[in-house]
């Protein structure tokens, strides 16, 4: 998830822009406000006066902390999710022209206020802080220029598959109490009216030649078909009825199911079905056959501020793309060694086919494929405190992707804890047809979302005390999808692996990031067609024909992040190949996962220079 990781995608995120009002929210504003009033005053005359006492960090503390604040009411979904439910009874704004702009506005306003601060009078963490806040709002500033809003939908990121996770009270929406009940009731109001908003940009987006490809738009129409039951029990949205607590008095059960009822045929359905509509009928006949954004207007340029902003380099798409070229070549030599190690006699092609097609390397159940993830848990908790110092409090469960998304979504991605405890973190693993998911993927895609990968870095963000909020639940996605990437690395270290198939199965994943490098700058820097992606895939990996047609969608439908793995993991492996180099014997590696995870997912040019510094120190 990838992803972001939490599971809250930026492009549903960006839909449900807002500003929002709450009692609650509005005293802890007041609060708020007068530090930052307080931070970013002129000095005054009056002497021992309060702001004049306050350190430059001090000061970007206040900022920091009002922006949070501030920014919570405007994306209410974003609270839900880090367990802040002071407006789990809204959505917020469907990306209207005025929620546009106070959105631009926002981060304007927070840009000036930073700069304020005397950056030379921080250090250490403060540094830090200062330096990823005043990047984020710049690069906000910039990516107003590009019309994100006119494509709001596409099999990948749907923002109607994720309110069906939330209304279906398995993902972060609570319902234990009578008012977690009607605050959905309020949820589904606004997604009501929201619909019409969301038609409005993708209209506009059809005006100006800013549409999604054909390909991807005719899997979003089966998706919205599933929600548009006929019997109101079948429907996702009934299942927090179906599991209403018990201790409800029976005039409050039976007031929730009326309203649940009335919800789903007079929202619910309704809202779906206009959706799926708009798409079948108007949108796909208007959708492009191109795949890459260089078909779009100022495509190139607008694709090139996103590498930017996933890999936290100056990598041009060119470069980036040479990477991956030389990368798949290496990668392919390793695997040679595996055909060694096994005694396979024939072409890594057909070694290819092999992997792909022998039933031992197909899980028979289901329910198979979940156990092994959960026999592995307990093998991997036994090793990671070789590695690592400090391990998260956070638990979490395996999961099967829901029946609804699991045709186009990822082989597994992990959705973040709440950080309060109360709600675990989640593996999800697509069990969609099985002769695509091998046995021999079961361990690197472990290391990846679970153990060490993205729930250690993630959970292990959230449980820190010294940084601002906006750094915990914040972070750069080549860092992220970096680190779950290097986390597949140490295998061996951490004792799987032995299994000469399953260190194939690694390879065969770092081979799948090192192949996005390609195809992701192919689509949409030289003009690479569906097709020819599809190809290189073929001829380059072990891939099943659903994952390639699924991953190659993926990569259609969001520019960019599949770079941010590879890069990522290079920059990290890069560090730690430094560190090995510089302090010799006294290079503890423990300290290094500790130095590159206590801080939070940064940006990778903000790492390095963090990570030659400790490195330096050490020498000293």
């Amino acid at each position: 998830m990838k992803s972001t990781k939490f599971q809250l995608t930026a492009v549903a995120l960006a839909v449900l822009l807002t500003a929002c009002n709450g009692e609650e929210a509005d005293k802890k504003k007041v609060s708020t406000a007068v530090k930052v009033e307080q931070a970013t005053a002129k000095e005054k005359p009056a002497e021992n006066s309060k702001e004049q006492q306050m350190t430059e960090a001090e000061k970007a503390s206040a900022i920091y902390e009002a922006y949070w604040e501030e920014n919570l009411k405007m994306n209410p979904l974003s609270a839900t999710f880090m367990g802040d439910h002071r407006f789990n009874d809204r959505l917020g704004d469907f990306g209207t022209e005025k929620g546009r702009a106070e959105a631009l506005a926002f981060s304007k306003k927070y840009l000036s206020k930073i700069q304020e601060i005397d950056e030379s009078q921080l250090e250490g963490q403060a540094l830090l802080s200062y330096q990823i806040f005043k990047n984020d709002r710049q690069a906000e500033i910039a990516g107003a220029e590009f019309p994100d809003y006119m494509q709001p939908i596409q099999q990948f990121y749907n923002p109607f598959n994720f309110f069906a996770m939330l209304g279906s009270g398995q993902s972060a929406q609570p319902f234990n109490t009578v008012k977690d009940y009607e605050n959905w009731l309020s949820r589904m109001e606004e997604a009501y009216t929201g619909v019409d908003v969301i038609i409005k940009n993708m209209r506009t987006g059809m005006e100006s030649g800013v549409v999604q490809p054909k390909a991807l738009m005719v899997k979003v129409v089966p998706q919205l078909k599933a929600h548009m039951v006929d019997d109101v029990e079948e429907s996702l949205f009934y299942t927090p009825i179906k599991n209403i607590p018990e201790d409800f008095s029976e005039e409050d059960k039976k007031r929730l199911t009326d309203e649940y009822v009335k919800m789903i045929e007079t929202m619910v359905v309704p809202m779906y079905t206009k959706m799926h509509d708009f798409i079948k009928d108007e949108y796909i006949p208007a959708a492009r056959e191109t795949a890459g954004m260089i078909a779009l207007p100022n495509g190139k340029e607008w694709y090139a501020f996103k590498v930017k902003q996933t890999t936290s380099t100056e990598l041009t798409p060119d470069e980036i793309h040479q990477i991956g070229l030389d990368e798949v070549a290496r990668i392919h030599g390793e695997m040679q060694g595996v055909m060694d190690e096994v005694g396979f006699e024939g072409t890594l092609q057909e070694f290819f086919e092999f992997t792909k097609n022998d039933p031992k390397f197909i899980f028979e159940t289901k329910e198979d494929m979940l156990q092994a993830y959960e026999n592995l848990r307990e093998k991997l908790d036994e090793t990671a405190p070789d590695l690592f110092k400090v391990i998260p409090k956070a638990q979490f469960e395996i999961r099967a992707v829901e029946a609804f998304r699991e045709q186009s979504a990822s082989a597994a991605s992990y959705q973040r804890p709440a950080p309060d405890g109360s709600r675990p973190g989640i593996f999800y693993v697509n069990t969609y047809d099985l002769s695509a998911r091998p046995t021999w993927t079961v361990e690197s895609l472990y290391l990846h979302e679970a153990v060490p990968g993205h729930h250690f870095q993630i959970s292990t963000q959230q449980e820190l005390k010294d940084i601002p909020d906006f750094r915990r639940f914040g972070g750069t996605t080549a860092y992220i999808e970096g680190w779950g990437l290097y986390s597949e690395s140490l295998g061996k270290e951490m004792g799987v692996y032995t299994d000469p198939y399953q260190y194939y199965g690694a390879l065969s994943a770092e081979l799948w990031r090192a192949i996005r490098l390609v195809v992701d700058t192919g689509l949409h820097a030289k003009g690479w067609t569906r097709e020819e992606v599809l190809d290189y895939m073929e001829k380059n990996s072990a891939a099943a024909k659903a994952r390639r047609v699924s991953e190659a969608e993926r990569f259609m439908a969001i520019p960019s992040q599949a770079l941010a793995y590879k890069i990522g993991q290079l920059k990290i492996r890069e560090l730690r190949t430094l560190a090995e180099t510089e302090l010799g014997e006294d290079f503890d590696v423990r300290e290094f996962h500790y130095q590159v995870l206590k801080d939070g997912a940064l940006p990778l040019n903000i790492l390095e220079n963090k990570i030659k510094k400790w490195i330096e120190n050490q020498k000293a």
